[in-house]
């Protein structure tokens, strides 16, 4: 009975991860309404893995020009995202071995990070994304730093893949030649970071469980 309680108290740790699960769920319930247009062809019908991006959902019209009933399930989408991260960067710093200041500086950051990133849908896209990466990468270099302190060093160097990948999209999105590019390695970036956020949630759940039942032994 007591692991079985240690179990349903803990389970609020993995809410990043489930609220990751359904913003994927919306994501593409998402692209089935997008009327179409994309960067190379605006007249394009639906939604383009390939040439379409992430943003193109958010927005009021669509490229082609016709009122996009994508937005409002997008928005929302992105709203479960962002708190998802704000309470997965609460809660890391809290069980790692950090000190205080590094602590409070993953809070901090991946706080901004997220309340300025559910602005994405707005005409300020482009400085969003500036502010949003910025205090994001503080964020997750943090979080880096915390991953090796724990000992996971396996998720700690897909941090510093997901970095490289980070890089990537902005020397595509600066460059106009390989602007092509960008749509689908944006969707690879997002997906692998996704896939990282989730994995470090479940390892710190598993981590609480096992302190907790350490301590009830």
């Amino acid at each position: 009975m007591g692991k079985i309680k240690i179990q349903i108290k803990d389970a609020r740790f993995l809410a990043p991860l489930f609220g990751i699960l359904l913003f994927i769920l919306l994501y593409f319930i998402a692209t089935l309404f997008y009327p179409g247009g994309s960067q190379l062809n605006k007249n394009s019908n639906g939604f383009s893995w390939g040439q379409n991006y992430w943003c193109n959902l958010l927005n009021e019209n669509a490229i082609n020009g016709q009122p996009n009933p994508a937005s409002p399930i997008a928005i929302a989408a992105m709203f479960i995202l962002c708190f998802s991260l704000i309470i997965f960067w609460y809660q890391f710093p809290l069980n790692s071995n950090m000190n205080r200041g590094l602590k409070l500086v993953i809070q901090v950051s991946g706080l901004i990070s997220m309340l300025t990133g559910m602005f994405l849908f707005t005409g300020l896209h482009d400085i969003i994304v500036n502010l949003a990466t910025l205090a994001g990468v503080i964020a997750v270099g943090g979080t880096i730093v915390g991953l090796r302190k724990l000992g996971l060093i396996w998720l700690f160097w897909m941090g510093i893949f997901n970095f490289f990948l980070v890089i990537l999209n902005n020397i595509l999105y600066y460059n106009d030649g390989l602007l092509i590019y960008l749509p689908v390695v944006q969707k690879i970036t997002f997906l692998f970071f996704l896939l990282w956020i989730s994995l470090v949630n479940i390892s710190l759940f598993l981590r609480i469980n096992m302190a907790a039942l350490r301590t009830s032994d």
